[in-house]
């Protein structure tokens, strides 16, 4: 007996054609099953790069408040700024290296040796979170108090989400020399002279990224043995690189070894879901049109839409968006429709704050 197409039995989304090319009155849906959804009630942690500050805004909406660990409360040298942004006021995530290395400070595992910046202006940043507070902090001592409350925050946060969603954003990073300490920003960028050789470039390949998320899952459920965790990656290109080529291939290395590295960390644990926010905003389905002018920004109708889509396949009793009527096909293929109310309530979500943006203030000419 002769074995037939071993893809004659395959769904619709299995094929180009019907998947992507022509699929139907409603229209591009790359979610097929995720291993879990998340149910009101469900205590979400969010963090990552600055996408993640979408998702984390796009909750509430959704009926799922996110968890919030850090509030401001008066102290000395602390400034209302920053919280709530992410469940605690750690910033922006960019590389797997920082989230294992929060989760090590967080529990002791790991004490950078530099404590503090001093930025233009006298005051002190956390090198690991430079800004959080703008302006910095009086004192060394009002530092360490704000950093030992802070970490408090990050390891409630850690022991009590019922979900972690993680949204991996570059490769590309910088380390101090002397003890491998990851930071989001290079104390250049802000203005801090620092003696030559201080801070190592350090753009992670797959085994560096994937060892890095490996180890910070383990960590995460050493603490917390029933967190859910969810993977995306950021559709955001990158606003600079490093290497000695163009931001634009740079971008596409950065977000395919992230990519691959979301992929392995499902086939290792097929506990661990993706969600596909980077191929809704970045496939060819969408013809560019969830970008701002700049090519890099995504709309506040790209967010919609995203969510939509979140909505439907991530949230327990979610209403799924209403599929639009039948039309013409377009001349470029539509992604999920998404209604124009839909798109308003995603308006106020599109501005996020994005520690990369300093790159390119401080590298402007005249």
């Amino acid at each position: 007996m002769f074995e037939t197409n071993p893809y004659r039995d395959r769904p619709d989304h299995a094929f180009w054609r019907q998947g992507v090319a022509a699929p139907g009155d409603g229209g591009v849906d790359p979610v097929t099953a995720l291993p879990f959804r998340i149910a009101p009630g469900d205590r979400v942690a969010t963090a990552g790069s600055c996408f993640a500050q979408h998702l984390a805004r796009s909750l509430a909406g959704l009926g799922i408040p996110p968890l919030v660990t850090e509030r401001f409360a008066p102290a000395a040298g602390l400034r209302d700024e920053g919280f709530g942004i992410f469940p605690a006021r750690f910033g922006n995530i960019y590389t797997t290296t920082q989230l294992l290395q929060l989760f090590e400070r967080a529990y002791g595992l790991r004490r950078p040796r530099l404590r503090a910046w001093e930025v233009p202006g006298g005051g002190l940043v956390d090198p690991c979170r430079p800004r959080v507070q703008a302006a910095g902090f009086p004192d060394l001592d009002a530092l360490d108090a704000d950093r030992a409350r802070h970490l408090a925050a990050v390891r409630r946060m850690f022991e009590t989400c019922d979900v972690f969603v993680f949204t991996l954003g570059l490769t590309e990073g910088w380390v101090a020399a002397e003890d491998g300490t990851a930071v989001p920003l290079h104390p250049g960028v802000l203005g801090i002279a620092t003696p030559p050789g201080a801070w190592r470039f350090d753009n992670a390949g797959f085994v560096a990224c994937h060892a890095a998320l490996a180890a910070f899952a383990a960590g995460l459920r050493s603490v917390n043995p029933h967190v859910r965790i969810m993977l995306t990656v950021s559709p955001v290109p990158m606003v600079a690189t490093f290497e000695d080529r163009h931001v634009l291939v740079s971008t596409t290395a950065s977000k395919a070894i992230l990519r691959a590295v979301a992929d392995q960390a499902c086939r290792d644990d097929p506990g661990i879901a993706y969600f596909p926010s980077y191929e809704v905003i970045t496939g060819p389905q969408a013809g560019g049109r969830f970008f701002a002018e700049n090519r890099r920004d995504v709309t506040a109708e790209g967010v919609a839409a995203v969510m939509a889509l979140f909505a439907r396949h991530a949230i327990s009793g979610a209403p799924a968006p209403a599929p639009a009527p039948a039309a013409p096909a377009p001349a470029a293929p539509a992604a999920l429709p998404v209604s124009a109310e839909d798109a308003a309530a995603h308006a106020a979500l599109a501005a996020v704050t994005c520690d990369e943006d300093a790159i390119v203030v401080a590298g402007e000419h005249g």
